[in-house]
């Protein structure tokens, strides 16, 4: 419905609409300007009180004889001091800017309302993510205003072919989406896919706001594998736009995600390029160890403990030093299922208690278990170091999805051993070769198989001898060095 002429009415409609005089916090200020009645209509916690006092203020001193024609156009060029203004002719239009942040300004006779962009959202301060930690390097992270998170970018990248595309997805809430890229090195197929997506989305709101985005845009809800990388870092975000990636900034959400993305994604950290290359190599090396620790290590002991007769000699000592009541192949899917417990019991638990939860869940419950017989040393032993390594994956969602993974390779190793072993692992790897992402493959550069990028997820190079961006990634611009 169009704007109408005449201010009663619009407020009448706009009343009916907002809920004024139900909800507390819209606010509908009258006031005079140039002899005619307007009103200025916005949510009580968006706007800052000074600025709109100061245009509220200068607005009322204006003579009649300067609004006698070519209202809307005078108020702009002369009258009305904020940057962001914006006009917009529909009942429909305004209500969205009003719920958006910004104010709307009616006024009688006019056909049109004027949208003053003076909202001031409710923001934590930034600070380091939790998950990200570095020794070294910025402790910055995204917070949960939009805008606020493109301009931890761009303070980066003072590059003019930086671009943020905003979308609204959600019937209801409109939550904004920003599309980050670099015009002249992503690929704008992957771009414009993404924004097919993102535009098909028919929904209410957006409730967990970028893992919802995620799940509409990947529907294989089935496959653990992450297919989205979040960080919380501003300078994460920045290398991957630098590569030709596309970053995505949700509203209300404190991070990043990134597309495309392989398995080798996951793996990486920031504080690897904090340091020296051969000390970032030898972190990466680390890292990658406790991965396959994590993944490994309780399947293989407990299928080389069932296949014990069959190993040679030099095996003999795997096995247990004491009997249990419990079978072993229990012992460590209880084990599972108890650091699960314990990881969930601690994010809900206060830091101030989170030590000694801590305590009592490692070490004196193993301990008594031990004690009574319901478990052996080794158990605990290979599932402690299996938890280990699980903390040294950077990317809680893999981490997960290994975690999920050992799980079948323990099922696997009960029903056939070494055997069921290898056919899990195999099943798993299969599974990786099947994921694609926007025609990147999971597994790029392990396969298909590329040597220099693989030698650089192998190695930390020096940063000066990094002069190619990912061939699978960057399409137009594959020379990183200018």
């Amino acid at each position: 419905m169009r704007i109408d002429r005449h201010l009663n009415e619009n407020l009448r409609l706009l009343r009916e609409t907002l809920g004024v005089g139900v909800s507390f916090d819209v606010i509908v200020r009258p006031f005079r300007t140039g002899g005619r009645d307007a009103a200025l209509i916005f949510i009580d916690g968006f706007i800052k009180d000074k600025v709109t006092q100061d245009i509220i203020a200068a607005l009322q001193w204006i003579q009649r004889a300067d609004l006698i024609s070519n209202v809307i156009t005078k108020l702009l060029e002369r009258h009305i001091a904020a940057f962001e203004v914006d006009t917009v002719d529909t009942l429909a239009g305004v209500v969205d800017q009003i719920l958006a942040g910004p104010a709307a300004l009616l006024i009688d006779g006019e056909e049109q309302a004027i949208i003053l962009d003076v909202r001031e959202y409710p923001v934590r301060s930034i600070a380091e993510p939790d998950l990200e930690k570095v020794t070294r390097g910025s402790h910055d992270g995204f917070v949960e205003t939009v805008v606020f998170n493109t301009a931890l970018i761009r303070r980066r990248v003072r590059d003019p072919n930086l671009r943020f595309e905003m979308l609204q997805v959600g019937a209801r809430s409109k939550t904004d989406v920003a599309i980050g890229y670099i015009a002249d090195i992503v690929n704008l197929d992957i771009v414009d896919q993404i924004k097919r997506r993102i535009a098909a989305i028919q929904v209410d709101a957006l409730v967990m706001g970028a893992k919802s985005l995620e799940e509409y845009l990947f529907k294989r809800y089935f496959n653990p594998l992450p297919r989205v990388r979040y960080t919380e870092r501003p300078d994460v975000a920045t290398v991957h736009l630098l590569e030709g990636h596309v970053v995505i900034l949700v509203d209300t959400t404190p991070m990043a995600m990134i597309l495309p993305v392989t398995l080798f994604h996951f793996t990486q950290h920031a504080e690897e390029y904090f340091h020296s290359p051969l000390v970032g190599t030898y972190l990466r090396w680390v890292r990658m160890i406790g991965i396959a620790v994590a993944l490994w290590i309780t399947p293989l002991w407990l299928a080389l403990y069932l296949s014990k007769p069959d190993l040679p000699q030099w095996l003999q000592f795997i096995g247990t030093r004491e009997a249990s009541a419990v079978p072993v192949f229990l012992q460590f899917l209880l084990l599972e299922v108890g650091l699960d417990l314990i990881r969930m019991a601690l994010i809900h638990t206060p830091g101030s208690l989170s030590t000694s939860l801590g305590i009592v869940g490692a070490i004196l419950l193993g301990d008594l278990a031990i004690q009574v017989g319901l478990f052996v040393p080794e158990t605990i032993l290979y599932s402690a170091v299996a938890a280990v390594g699980y903390f040294a994956i950077p990317s809680a969602e893999f981490g997960l999805a290994v975690r999920l993974f050992r799980y079948m390779l323990l099922a696997a190793v009960i029903i056939g051993k070494l055997t069921g072993l290898v056919i899990g692992s195999v099943l798993i790897l299969l599974l990786m070769v099947s994921t694609g992402n926007f025609g990147v493959p999971y597994l790029w550069p392990l396969c298909p198989l590329s040597w220099q990028p693989l030698l650089r997820l192998i190695l930390r190079f020096p940063i000066p001898a990094i002069t190619k961006r990912p061939q699978k990634i960057a399409k137009q611009d594959p020379d990183a060095a200018p």
